[in-house]
């Protein structure tokens, strides 16, 4: 792209980032004369660099939108909710056409002239001053210069109390001339405006920000960022050698250089940090916007904007707070005149706060609205079966709320436009753990909700905790770690055994317990002869809200650590968040706590009564199982979505064939089995006889069961490993202890070449996208059964760097609702690719909306599935295959 355009977009970009907010705030205090004039020399600006670059379309908006903002800026017109929603509109435009420019390096053929009609109409009505309540507009004499549009100097203005006479119809910015003289006024030299405009310039309290700064591009910074890394390592090192010889000759030189790169390294994490008001920059926007939708009165009130954090985290947290002030304003404020029943003023606000605290960023979301209600919230949760209505009551209030972070989990009881679809907050604690940091959320009925997000300055450089287990090092951050502790032989009697789970009553609160070592796959190295062999140091590490303990074999101390990247290779294992190197040059994983108490099977620490049961094992994610009745009373369970019917057969129509049973079914014979090993087929026969019928494709078998008992949702772990033939293992569903069968043992032993054309379909290539882990590996598995080879990722942005680097995937699967970039957005960039116009791009999810149907055939997509039959999935794949097969041996 050309150096003048990419520096035109850059600056405009940044000028629109406070765009938003001060016309929000103008709307509030429409007498600011300063303001309107900020607003105005932003848009003339834009203005006058587009007749530069011969930008028509953009200019021709951003002149419409320059002639209303004039009339307001010479009191000829009201600052009003409807000019100003048009001038939020002209903003709109101006940044989507920014975008199309910046994509393509081509101005968009977009048609705004609806919107310049509607702009320049509203600005002709305009001809006479309106009254100033508070102070006379200034008056400008005829002669007062005249204002140059030259685009050499686009960005200088005059005085800005000059008034400007827009023209109703925007001139031709492909012709623009080097000096424009309006009439009915004398055109000066061109020497006295730039003397007047340096003179208000001197007047002017403000310093122009471009005279404080220069622009760097982000990657000479990130580059800098590497070096300065590197050289904290050395310095570790050198550290590390010189802590041996006090008396060494080097230790001056070493203990100046460890200065010189403590003060290089926190100036330059200064020229990455950004104030957070760079991520509030919308907010004022969006909750004017939200206002008018849900006709409430709401002030956004921001303090602390100044505060200063890593541009890495900045970016990472700007999804989540738009989501939580969004949740403010539709469930937390409450209606005008609900507010003024109780007693409260009629508009309500939401409070945003930010500043440090030890290192760390703390930001809050206050609201004085109506406050979540603690019964409704554990209604909720007894529904969805994650706690017992006895444990209710002993619960604590944090950790009540905590289960709003639950995924589904939703108290509205209308799903709006605006939120509501028990979606939306999990990510938001998925995002903030992704960086290492927490979330909370305190409530008081008729009070408000405030939700307190903690995160770390920086991902670059951060002390972390070094220590051993199964004899190598590791390091934790030590943002994760809440305490040490280090028991001695006579205390190691306060860890108990629940449900073969080791725990630890710490300060009458039981602690779950994961030695390291058997997590990570480690033999401990045995120390017989060492004293310290018989103390066990525990390592108190918070995933959220939730704290579990490390057994580990020893502890060092704390470091500052270069945090890199993990390798390709060990990306998808998730127990590691990167590497580094230590001091004396080992190199060292960097543990995520998180995939660690993901690994575990999670914790459930909303009541003390569910710790000591030890349900660690109550998962996020939930699948429907279907429970039957087998044998002398044993209860089984399948995953439902593996399940094409429920069929019940009289038993005369059962027939044997070859010493099997059959029976005719859908024009076909149906092969019969009975469950293995539960002493069916000795007892009373059961007429009709009740059928668990599998199929894929052609085939189809029945697995015949004493009754069907019931469908519940539950989180589908195996707690207990089975050596039973046809047997998965045991699970823990509905409080029971229930063996999962083997779908695949009985469907390979009525039909032998169930699964015969896998190896015809390994080159057929398709990737997943979900965020939900368990249900990617529920696709994964299902289509890696049926034959073809399978890739996963979280995000439709981590599946645009995949298919970047590699597009070689016959076949999409993605979910609709995703953070940062959603599956219509996604299917377009897909069909938008020239190499790939061949692939086909398959919704899955579990909204079932028209709306979503109609949208997602806009976008591309080659078909649209309701989450999760994964026959109906595989056999749309088998006919893509079908199809890709036939064009192969066509073209051949």
């Amino acid at each position: 792209m050309d150096d003048i355009l990419q520096e035109f977009l850059a600056e405009s970009w940044e000028n629109l980032g406070q765009l938003d907010s001060e016309i929000v705030e103008l709307e509030k205090d429409p007498q600011n004369a300063e303001l309107i004039a900020s607003i105005f020399r932003t848009i003339h600006t834009i203005k006058g660099t587009c007749g530069f670059l011969g930008l028509t379309n953009l200019g021709a908006v951003a002149h419409s939108a320059e002639n209303v903002l004039g009339k307001m800026r010479e009191r000829m017109m009201e600052v009003s909710p409807g000019a100003i929603s048009l001038v939020l509109e002209a903003v709109d435009s101006i940044k989507e056409l920014l975008q199309g420019l910046e994509a393509t390096g081509e101005e968009p053929k977009t048609d705004h002239s609806t919107l310049t009609g509607m702009l320049d109409d509203l600005a002709n009505l305009a001809t006479a001053p309106v009254a100033d309540t508070t102070a006379a507009p200034e008056t400008v004499a005829p002669t007062e210069p005249a204002e140059i549009s030259a685009p050499a100097v686009a960005a200088t203005s005059p005085a800005e109390s000059a008034p400007v006479e827009s023209e109703p119809v925007a001139q031709p910015v492909a012709e623009a001339p080097a000096q424009e003289v309006r009439a009915p006024e004398p055109a000066p030299a061109t020497t006295e405006v730039v003397a007047d405009a340096a003179d208000d310039g001197a007047k002017s309290s403000k310093v122009s920000v471009a005279d404080l700064s220069i622009r760097v591009n982000v990657n000479v910074v990130d580059s800098l960022m590497n070096l300065v890394g590197e050289l904290v390592l050395t310095r570790n090192q050198l550290l590390q050698l010189a802590r041996g010889d006090e008396e060494s000759k080097y230790a001056a030189p070493i203990t100046h250089l460890n200065r010189v790169t403590t003060d290089l390294q926190e100036g330059v994490m200064k020229t990455r940090m950004q104030p957070i008001g760079n991520a509030w920059n919308k907010l004022p926007r969006l909750v004017r916007d939200l206002s008018q939708v849900t006709h409430k009165h709401i002030e956004l009130v921001m303090t602390g904007a100044e505060t200063e954090l890593d541009r890495t985290v900045l970016d990472a947290i700007k999804d989540p707070l738009t989501h939580m002030v969004r949740n403010s304003a539709d469930h937390g404020i409450e209606a005008s005149e609900i507010r003024k029943a109780n007693g409260k003023p009629e508009s309500g606000t939401i409070h945003l706060n930010a500043y440090h605290e030890g290192g760390h960023v703390i930001i809050e979301i206050q609201d004085d609205g109506a406050g979540i209600s603690r019964e409704r919230v554990l209604k909720k949760a007894i529904s969805q079966g994650l706690i017992n209505e006895a444990d209710a009551d002993t619960m604590t209030d944090s950790h009540v709320f905590s289960m709003i972070f639950q995924p589904g989990f939703s108290t509205a009881e209308q799903v709006s436009s605006i939120s509501g679809r028990g979606v939306g907050m999990d990510v938001v604690r998925t995002q903030i753990e992704k960086i290492g940091g927490t979330v909370d959320l305190n409530s008081k009925m008729g009070k408000g909700t405030t939700v307190r997000i903690k995160i770390p300055l920086t991902l670059a450089i951060v002390s972390a905790l070094v220590l051993e287990s199964g004899g190598q090092p590791f390091a934790i951050p030590q943002l994760g770690v809440v305490e040490l502790v280090r028991l001695s032989a006579e205390d190691r009697t306060k860890i108990e055994t629940i449900h073969d789970k080791k725990v630890f009553r710490l300060r009458d609160r039981l602690l779950p317990l994961v030695h390291l070592n058997e997590v990570l796959q480690l033999e401990e190295e045995s120390l017989e002869d060492d004293d310290d062999l018989h103390d066990t140091n525990i390592v108190v590490v918070q995933v959220g809200e939730d704290q579990f303990g490390l057994i580990v074999s020893r502890i060092f101390d704390t470091e500052e650590i270069v945090v890199k990247p993990v390798g390709r290779l060990l990306k998808n294992i998730g127990l590691y968040q990167g590497t580094t190197i230590l001091g004396d040059g080992r190199v060292v994983m960097i543990l995520d706590v998180g995939g660690i108490f993901n690994q575990c099977g999670g914790s459930s620490s909303h009541s003390q009564a569910v710790a000591e049961d030890n349900n660690s094992g109550t998962g996020r994610e939930t699948i429907s199982m279907l429970l039957f009745g087998v044998g002398d009373n044993e209860t089984m369970a399948v995953p439902l979505s593996l399940v094409a019917r429920l069929e019940e057969f009289p038993l005369e129509s059962i027939e044997l064939n070859g010493g099997r049973k059959v029976v005719q079914y859908r024009d076909n014979l149906l092969p019969l089995l009975s469950v293995e090993g539960a002493g069916y087929g000795g007892g009373e026969t059961i007429d009709p006889q009740p059928v668990v019928v599998f199929s894929e494709n052609s085939r189809s078998m029945g697995l015949m069961v004493n009754e069907i008992k019931d469908i519940i949702d539950e989180q589908l772990v195996i707690r207990m490993q089975s050596d039973r033939p046809g047997i998965l293992g045991t699970a823990i569903i509905g409080k029971n202890a229930i063996d999962v069968i083997d779908t695949q043992y009985y469907v390979m032993r009525s039909t032998p070449n169930w699964f015969a054309k896998v190896e015809d379909k390994k080159s057929f290539r398709v990737l997943v996208v979900d965020d939900s882990m368990f249900f990617r590996q529920l696709v994964a598995t299902a289509l890696e059964t049926a034959g073809y080879s399978v890739a996963t990722c979280d995000s439709c942005v981590a599946a645009v760097e995949i298919l970047e680097r590699n597009a070689n995937f016959q076949a999409i699967v993605t979910d609709l609702d995703l953070p940062m970039m959603d599956g219509f957005e996604f299917c377009e960039w897909v069909k938008e690719q020239s190499n790939m116009q061949e692939t086909c791009v398959l919704a899955m999810t579990s909204s079932n909306s028209s709306a979503d149907q109609t949208r997602a055939t806009e976008a591309g997509f080659d078909q649209f599935l309701v989450k999760f039959n994964s026959h109906e999935l595989i056999s749309c794949l088998d006919e893509h295959f079908a199809r890709t097969k036939h064009s192969a041996g066509v073209n051949a």
